[in-house]
């Protein structure tokens, strides 16, 4: 009866949580297999678009993957910087993914709310990792919530048009 109501829960949550789900394992595999994420996201758009027992990629999960390897620099340094006692090296991989996709989310997703982003990943973490790992994901991004608004604006300020000065 458990197995049902974990099911049953899964299909409630909907398309972006299976986007983000998915997202998760194409950034632990990119890292397993020590390739680039956005690489093995192509494979795998590729891999589906012939074989159709393999799934499609989801337009979300397209746009997680590809953000997280663009930004990838200032997602973990950002992750990094609020990790006590810890390394982001020495963190379980799945948490790393599950972190990188929330950050990402936090710091550019403008449609997501930031309390879905989190809870979305303390979701994931529950499915996916040890049993400390929500509380340790909600940890650290109830941290990152605090600075995602100012680096939303920093990152809006440098892509708004700048007004040429008259010469």
């Amino acid at each position: 009866m458990a197995e049902q109501d974990k099911k049953s829960t899964f299909k409630k949550l909907g398309a972006r949580h299976k986007a983000r789900r998915r997202a998760v394992d194409l950034l632990f595999e990119a890292e397993a297999r020590d390739i680039d994420a956005a690489d093995l996201l192509d494979e795998r758009s590729e891999l589906a678009s012939h074989d159709q027992a393999v799934a499609p990629v989801h337009a979300y999960t397209r746009t997680l993957v590809t953000g997280v390897a663009d930004d990838l620099d200032r997602v973990d340094n950002t992750i990094e910087s609020y990790l006590q006692d810890w390394t982001l090296s020495r963190l379980p991989a799945v948490d790393r993914a599950i972190l990188r996709i929330a950050v990402w989310e936090l710091f550019h997703a403008g449609d997501v709310p930031p309390i879905v982003a989190v809870d979305e990943a303390v979701e994931l973490a529950k499915e996916l990792s040890t049993d400390d790992s929500p509380s340790f994901v909600n940890g650290v991004l109830g941290q990152v919530v605090q600075v995602a608004p100012q680096v939303r604006a920093a990152a809006a300020a440098t892509r708004a048009p700048r007004d040429e000065p008259e010469t």
